[in-house]
């Protein structure tokens, strides 16, 4: 049975000796990798998502964690993190790798090569007892520029964005997803339990080749306006520590209970904390913003090589005129930038433009800033024991 961080995980071949699978020309061997050997080979690229790392495997405590390897002889050509959830009442697990794995992609769609990558996932996983498999490769499908979502949304016949015509559209996505299907894997269903993953929809703002005036210049005057706002008001920024979580998590929980989720305790962000910086001091960060003294919003902010990301953000109820919110968004924003960084990332966001949709507010929010709205892949899941995958697909959305 698997166990966190992989490290009495058994053989990763469904057959004694890692039995290869061959397609084609290409002979490629899934097997666990340490800890180590993870990370080095996240730090040999420019970036993976931050769920791929060893240390997001420590984080979520509810699921098993294993660090595993794509082989071509013995070169390490790929690299992913599996987190397993086991059903209820038998040792069988539900697979899932976030935002991943690490591969090429692209390299692989443009060969028709796809199988070569995946079989020997869906091997690995099988003899770890997983009855299903889900994987949110990270292949960009469409872009929509900051003007053309604007205009989108001063458009009353516009609902969604899928309703409008992308500004980029990406081959490799396009053609991603009808190698997947072809291989018999299906897109999550729409509804509560199991279809429940990561976002599809995500705000970047480029940054590569920018400086900070482009990137003012980019935001929309409400946003300019606002940082102009918060400067004069005294607000202030500052980098946070380990001991500032627990004023952290009062204003998260404050945010919380006025915009109506369920907070994560404390405990979650201090093992984030202590999981994240232990593997690089500087993967997690925690900011603070005052005025006079007072917590007006504090956020976190994650980053693998070139790519950071908003993760968890608060605010006050009180001193919302003074736009704490604003002013930390653009201290993380600059400080991406002083990092070089070539991609700062809010994170995601619905498919709507409805004004009548209270999630439009944060379309409005992140597009604010210049970015663009990315469209993904999406998470797509493979049943390999397809009785036991309905009957834990149906129990999450019984439970949600």
């Amino acid at each position: 049975m698997p166990r966190r961080g992989g490290r009495t995980l058994r053989s990763a071949s469904p057959c004694p000796g890692d039995t290869p699978i061959r397609s084609g020309t290409v002979t490629l061997q899934v097997r666990e990798i340490s800890r180590a050997d993870h990370v080095a080979a996240i730090a040999a690229r420019p970036s993976v998502s931050f769920l791929q790392t060893p240390a997001w495997g420590e984080v979520k405590r509810e699921w098993r964690a294993e660090s595993i390897g794509w082989f071509d002889g013995t070169a390490l050509v790929g690299v992913g993190l599996v987190l397993y959830r086991q059903a209820p009442r038998v040792r069988r697990y539900l697979a899932y790798v976030p935002e991943g794995p690490a591969l090429d992609w692209a390299g692989a769609v443009a060969s028709g090569t796809l199988a070569d990558l995946l079989d020997p996932l869906v091997d690995h996983v099988r003899a770890r007892g997983a009855f299903g498999l889900r994987c949110g490769p990270p292949v960009v499908t469409r872009r929509w520029s900051a003007a053309t979502i604007k205009a989108a949304l001063a458009d009353e016949g516009v609902h969604r964005l899928h309703d409008v015509e992308p500004d980029v559209v990406e081959p490799t996505g396009t053609a991603l997803s009808g190698q997947l299907a072809a291989l018999g894997w299906r897109p999550p269903a729409g509804g509560g339990g199991f279809s429940v993953g990561q976002p599809r929809h995500v705000v970047q703002v480029p940054l590569a080749g920018r400086d900070e005036d482009d990137l003012l210049k980019g935001f929309n005057q409400l946003w300019r306006r606002n940082v102009k706002k918060a400067d004069r008001s005294g607000v202030t920024t500052e980098l946070g520590r380990y001991d500032d979580l627990p004023a952290f998590h009062g204003l998260y929980s404050e945010t919380a209970r006025r915009d109506g989720f369920t907070p994560r305790p404390l405990s979650y962000f201090e093992g984030m904390w202590q999981a994240m910086t232990s593997e690089d001091p500087q993967r997690l960060r925690l900011y603070l913003a005052r005025h006079a003294g007072d917590l007006v919003a504090a956020t976190t902010m994650v980053r693998v090589g070139v790519h950071a990301w908003y993760s968890y953000g608060a605010s006050s109820t009180d001193k919302r005129d003074v736009r704490g919110s604003n002013a930390i968004q653009w201290r993380m924003i600059r400080d991406a930038l002083a990092d070089t960084c070539e991609v700062y990332d809010l994170r995601g966001i619905t498919d709507t433009l409805d004004e009548s949709d209270p999630q439009v507010g944060l379309v409005r929010f992140k597009i604010g800033t210049g970015g663009e709205a990315v469209e993904y892949a999406g998470e797509w899941d493979l049943p390999i024991s397809k009785v036991l995958y309905s009957a834990f697909d149906l129990y999450l959305k019984r439970r949600s």
